[in-house]
C-alpha cells in the first residue's frame, strides 16, 4: 500500500511501515512539513497515498470526506503516554491493513480499538 506519513511519525514509523512492505513517503522528505492541511491531504489525494498522522483536525469526516481519499488513519496516542505506545498504534494498523483496505475510509486508531468512519459519495442526480 502506497502510505503518506506525516511528520509527527518519524524515522522509525517509516521504517515500521516500510518493513511490513508498504511504499512510503514522507512528509519532511517530500519538504511538505509547512503545508497546510488542505495543501497536504491534496498531495495524497493526487499521489492515491493514505494519510497517517498522529494530527487530530484529520480525524474530522465532515472536514475530510474519506470517500475522496486513498485512506486517512489517525494515531490517537493517550496524553503522557511512552514512545512506545505510539509504535504500538503503529503495528496496530500496519496488521490492520494486512486484512482489509482502507482506500475510502478513515480509521481513527486507538489503544486496543480501530474505529471506522465511511462517509458514502453523494450521487449526482
Amino acid at each position: 500500500m502506497n502510505i503518506k506519513l506525516d511528520e509527527n511519525l518519524g524515522l522509525r514509523g517509516a521504517q515500521r511501515f516500510r518493513a511490513a512492505g508498504h511504499d512510503v513517503a514522507t512528509v519532511p522528505d517530500q519538504g511538505l512539513c509547512s503545508a497546510s492541511d488542505r495543501q497536504l491531504i491534496a498531495v495524497c489525494q493526487k499521489e492515491k497515498r493514505c494519510l497517517v498522522s498522529l494530527d487530530l483536525d484529520f480525524a474530522n469526516p465532515l472536514r475530510f470526506n474519506p470517500s475522496e481519499y486513498a485512506g486517512i488513519a489517525v494515531l490517537r496516542v493517550p496524553p503522557k503516554s511512552a514512545t512506545e505506545v505510539l509504535f504500538h498504534l503503529v503495528d496496530t494498523l500496519i496488521a490492520e491493513l494486512k486484512t482489509q483496505p482502507v482506500q475510502g475510509q478513515m480509521w481513527i486508531v486507538e489503544p486496543g480499538r480501530i474505529r471506522v468512519h465511511q462517509v458514502e459519495r453523494k450521487q449526482e442526480p
